[in-house]
């Protein structure tokens, strides 16, 4: 294993602690529900405030994260990650679980764009489907092993467990991280002193490619995430399942990407990233529209949606993101891919809005979240026109 392959899998694990602080407050839903007495619209919240704070902080980095080695701004980034997540699991009232959630959000929301930038400088264009193959495996591993464990550790300890285990084991990464990360800076060569706010802007939203490119991912965000929220509690009240059995579900949709993503990105090499796109973006419609219209079932009956909603939901982000890895040259990659992750942590704090006003809760049951699928898929279809607009940059 040569030395870029063993920084793809460090860069995936660290990815993987950030991911499972991330969507644990989706399947601990219920017991956040109940423990705080919130609404609907005050669950989502809770769940949007984290990208809200991401998306501010992805503008502010947009400015600065091309102008440090990147082990500096890892460091820095996961630091403040490890902090926020560690005054999650302390927070004693809803307030203040809120303003942890926004602190943690502003580090954690750019460790994805920086795991991208990473990523991006050290594989070629033609090796970058494995490495975002890899990278989305990372992210299944979150769901299969990292989230099942922490609705484990909520189910035994309360849900405050899972954030303590998350925020002091990442006390230890930051440690190994120091030690043994390499520095990256090739990406530092010719550039000025001096930050120009001004010509930062022009130089992504004058490009039509990059334009292209950050609207394309916003609209697949915005569609995908409609739906997570509420999939858990939806699970829970709606069909019937216990909050162990949602860890089933996870674990299992997990473990198929898992198998399935580097598949899904080696494929992505050999039949190229546009029309991998369109066919996964087409048959994922069915399970989303499964999960969001199932009845009263077994269990069986319920993983097998989630690890069809698993496999394709997650198997269309590794052509997406390396068509729009590719829009922009290695010069400006880092604040292209901070206005990407803050326009898609808008996104996703704008899907957690919506999905919160649509659905309610009456008699104990949630109401409306077959619209919510309806929407989801129509807008994740606009995103590919805007896919296919996308060109191969230089420096790729």
């Amino acid at each position: 294993m040569n030395n870029r392959t063993l920084l793809l899998y460090f860069i995936t694990f660290i990815n993987f602690t950030h991911i499972v602080d991330s969507m644990l407050i989706m399947p601990l839903g219920d017991i956040f529900i109940e423990s705080f007495d919130l609404s609907a619209s005050e669950y989502s919240r809770l769940v949007s405030i984290y990208a809200f704070a991401a998306f501010f902080s992805a503008i502010v980095s947009m400015f600065y994260l091309d102008r440090f080695d990147r082990k500096s701004a890892l460091m820095f980034i996961y630091s403040g990650f490890v902090m926020g997540t560690i005054a999650s699991a302390y927070s004693p009232n809803y307030e203040l679980l809120l303003l942890s959630r926004l602190f943690t959000g502003a580090f954690g929301g750019i460790i994805g764009a920086l795991a991208l930038s990473i990523i991006s400088d050290l594989f070629k264009f033609e090796e970058r489907g494995y490495a975002m193959g890899v990278l989305m495996a990372g992210f299944s591993a979150a769901a299969a092993l990292g989230v099942p464990f922490g609705i484990f550790l909520a189910a035994k300890g309360g849900w405050q467990l899972p954030f303590q285990v998350i925020g002091f084991s990442g006390i230890v990464i930051a440690g190994v991280t120091y030690k043994i990360f390499p520095s990256l800076n090739d990406h530092l060569e010719g550039q000025s002193d001096k930050v120009n706010f001004v010509k930062t802007i022009r130089t992504i939203t004058n490009d039509k490619n990059q334009v292209s490119a950050l609207i394309a991912g916003f609209v697949l965000v915005l569609g995908h995430f409609l739906i997570i929220p509420f999939i858990s509690p939806y699970m829970i009240k709606n069909v019937g399942l216990s909050q162990i059995e949602i860890s089933y579900q996870f674990f299992f949709g997990g473990l198929a990407t898992v198998i399935t993503a580097p598949i899904i990105g080696r494929l992505t090499d050999k039949h190229g990233t546009q029309k991998m796109f369109v066919i996964l973006m087409l048959i994922c419609i069915i399970p989303t529209l499964l999960i969001t219209h199932l009845p009263v079932v077994t269990l069986f009956y319920a993983i097998c949606a989630s690890v069809l909603f698993f496999i394709f939901a997650s198997g269309r982000f590794i052509p997406a993101n390396a068509i729009i890895t590719a829009a922009t040259g290695s010069e400006n990659r880092g604040s292209f891919m901070s206005m990407k992750s803050a326009l898609q942590q808008l996104a996703i704090g704008l899907a957690g809005v919506l999905s919160g006003l649509i659905v309610f809760i009456e008699d104990d049951k949630y109401i409306n979240y077959p619209y919510v699928g309806y929407l989801s898929c129509l807008i994740c279809i606009v995103s590919i026109y805007f896919l296919g607009k996308i060109r191969v940059a230089k420096g790729n």
